[in-house]
């Protein structure tokens, strides 16, 4: 009987708590937007699944060795990691209490190398890293897998609309102006005792108007890792939801005559001149903003692959197998943190808020831009394809061709409206860039 005793209070429905059971709910829903709605589901199965997998009661997937110890470990070993953390005990906790001071004392802000410490203490003491721990360590931890990703994403890309007008530079670059309004909201909510933001926090969050998954995932691991799974899930969440975010946002700036503007056919654009782009935008760029290397260079040097012509296979590679690979570590690694205690809080709450008007006003100020640009241009631009300068490849692209359509049938912008498309993934790099030379 004390066998079978043991079992039940060993087994995950004995110790599973109600923030558990919502997060399993939310991997779930994730998993069902992805499969029954196709809303960016080669990222939200992975990360609905490591929800789920992270949120097992007692299995520890998503836990480092040390935090693993301060939630089982004796108390000898409570000891010996309170001594590895400098936290001293009061004689009046309780070991329960004990174990919770341990575990904010690993999650607050304190230097790596007592974090490397404690880790070390615990496994000497037996526990080891999960396994959704170990891969957010090679993963994102590293940064390798947003970069990966980056240069999966060159590779695929064609500067030919943008290099055949590059005015629409000017609107890729207008839309980032969301990314720094979210910035300055997030710190006004911390200033109204609304929320809870640090700097960091707020510049983290302010990425997801660049609607750039592999850009804010890398911006959070380097500034808040701690927000990481609400500012992915937020990220990718609005790039799956740009049809329905954006149409209303483009009708009420415009007008109807401005939504019928036919565009002129693009010039043809030279090999040389494609070969010639990546070269002199990363070298440009990176001599004023060398923060902005990593993400642009890894960008560039996959376009450069795709462009040049004699490397086939990489190119190939980099657009299939590689990303492929590397996504689907990277969503099991952003799944390890939505864990109950961590994701579900007010500033949980605030994030998808303040992302999502991140995410509207990026795109009223490529509209905005686009209508300002007629002002002073000649040849006119239909201001909704200012839309696409949030950087969504290339749905967001595709979303201004069909509100063009309704309006015009026979106006065909897709093409128009990549360039903004791709400016603005240039331009969240850039943004991404300043945000970790001034806060990083």
């Amino acid at each position: 009987m004390d066998k079978l005793l043991s079992l039940w209070q060993g087994s995950g429905l004995y110790n599973l708590t109600l923030g558990q059971a919502v997060m399993i709910a939310i991997g779930l829903l994730l998993l069902y937007l992805a499969i029954n709605k196709k809303f960016e589901p080669l990222l939200l199965v992975p990360i609905g699944f490591g929800g789920i997998l992270a949120n097992i009661p007692e299995a520890g997937l998503a836990l480092s060795a040390a935090e693993q110890a301060a939630h089982l470990a004796k108390p000898m070993v409570l000891e010996q990691l309170s001594a590895a953390l400098d936290l001293g005990r009061d004689a009046s906790m309780d070991v329960d209490a004990w174990r919770q001071a341990i575990a904010d004392a690993l999650h607050g802000d304190i230097s790596p190398a007592l974090v490397r410490s404690a880790n070390d203490t615990a496994m000497d003491a037996g526990f080891n890293h999960g396994m959704l721990y170990q891969f957010y360590s090679v993963a994102i931890a590293s940064g390798i897998a947003p970069l990966v990703i980056f240069m999966g994403v060159g590779a695929m890309t064609d500067f030919g609309p943008l290099l055949a007008n590059p005015r629409t530079l000017f609107l890729g670059a207008a839309a980032q102006f969301g990314i720094f309004a979210t910035l300055l909201g997030a710190v006004g909510f911390t200033a109204l005792g609304w929320m809870d933001f640090s700097l960091k926090q707020a510049a983290a969050i302010g990425i997801i108007g660049g609607a750039d998954g592999p850009t804010s995932i890398y911006v959070s691991s380097l500034l808040a890792p701690e927000l990481l799974g609400a500012i992915a899930v937020a990220s990718y969440s609005y790039m799956a939801l740009v049809p329905l975010i954006q149409p209303p946002i483009m009708r009420a700036l415009t007008t109807s005559k401005e939504r019928q503007i036919v565009m002129t056919q693009l010039r043809p654009v030279s090999k040389v001149e494609k070969i010639l782009f990546p070269l002199v935008l990363l070298i440009l760029v990176v001599l004023f903003l060398p923060d902005a290397a990593p993400l642009l260079g890894m960008f560039c040097f996959g376009n450069l692959m795709r462009e040049c012509g004699v490397v086939e296979r990489l190119s190939d590679t980099s657009q299939n197998a590689l990303i492929n690979t590397v996504t689907i570590f990277l969503g099991l690694s952003v799944g390890s943190k939505l864990i109950a205690d961590r994701f579900l809080s007010v500033e949980t709450l605030g994030i998808l808020g303040l992302g999502i008007v991140a995410f509207a006003i990026g795109t009223a100020c490529g509209i905005l831009m686009a209508k300002l640009m007629n002002l002073v241009s000649k040849m006119p631009i239909n201001p909704l394809i200012g839309s696409a300068g949030v950087s969504a490849v290339p749905m967001a692209a595709r979303v201004s061709n069909k509100v063009g359509l309704d309006y015009n049938p026979h106006n065909f912008l897709l093409m128009h409206a990549m360039g903004p498309n791709v400016a603005g993934v240039i331009g969240s790099a850039v943004a991404a860039g300043v945000m970790i030379k001034y806060l990083g």
